[in-house]
């Protein structure tokens, strides 16, 4: 058990420390990824308003990966850009939530990027 708390210590204290500097406003909203063992999330906050903008997740309908996985990431990061851009929404903060920037949440983000989300 001691090392699961050491892990999610690292987490919050990495968590922390972005959210200190990354914040989200309504002309650049943030990013923001969460992701448990069977889902994956995303989404755009504007923090002037604490409103949530737009949001994406495994568990909507118009996503057929309905795992935790990498695909799965894609599908969320290309949705949250196409949602995003419906609302006029192009440039956006990415806030990784603690996360490294390695496998589900890069593919996110590179999917997101593709799918003509700038930041």
């Amino acid at each position: 058990m001691r090392s699961r708390d050491s892990k999610q210590a690292k987490r919050v204290a990495r968590q922390n420390r972005v959210r200190a500097t990354v914040k989200g406003t309504s002309l650049r909203p943030r990013l923001c990824v969460n992701k448990s063992l069977t889902n994956i999330y995303a989404q755009i906050i504007d923090d002037e308003t604490r409103t949530t903008l737009v949001s994406a997740s495994t568990l909507d309908k118009e996503v057929t990966t309905k795992a935790s996985n990498v695909e799965a990431a894609k599908e969320v990061g290309t949705l949250i850009a196409k949602r995003a851009l419906d609302r006029q929404i192009d440039t956006v903060v990415f806030d990784r939530n603690g996360y490294l920037y390695h496998g589900k949440v890069k593919e996110l983000a590179e999917a997101a990027r593709a799918a003509g989300l700038k930041f």
